[in-house]
């Protein structure tokens, strides 16, 4: 079982490559499917060396998305520990205004969703992620 931590700086010491970007189109959440999967996810990646993460947020919400025309909000950073081990990232929201078409890299579809979708590709990370950016919505937006 994995255990997410939300920090509003980045923890000493803990690996942070990931970013996790919420991102609404409307009123409607946009998850994406990977080729080799049928579970849906939040968008998000690896930070490449040298990036920072909200340059990372950008590219990985296009390159999985499709997004065009968009306003990338910090939410905080997170942690997730799981089997004694322990990293995190960046977790972002998005205000989508366009979507493009899909680039042709690992993702296989983008949909729309009123809420989370039960068939999650990381069911006991996500929820929480999801979690902290609607209540990051209600506080800010």
């Amino acid at each position: 079982m994995s255990h997410v931590s939300f920090y509003s700086s980045p923890p000493s010491g803990i690996p942070l490559p990931f970013v996790v970007i919420c991102a609404r189109l409307g009123s409607q959440w946009i998850l994406a499917r990977h080729k080799q999967r049928a579970t849906y996810e939040i968008p998000g990646g690896h930070i490449e060396p040298g990036e920072e993460p909200a340059a990372a947020a950008r590219r990985e919400l296009y390159e999985e998305t499709g997004a065009a025309d968009f306003t990338l909000h910090p939410v905080c950073v997170y942690t997730v520990t799981a089997e004694k081990s322990t990293d995190g990232g960046y977790l972002f929201f998005a205000d989508v205004k366009a979507l493009a078409a899909l680039p042709a890299f690992e993702m296989a579809e983008v949909c729309l969703f009123d809420r989370l979708p039960e068939q999650l590709t990381y069911p006991h990370i996500q929820p929480y992620l999801f979690d902290k950016v609607q209540q990051w919505l209600q506080a800010h937006l």
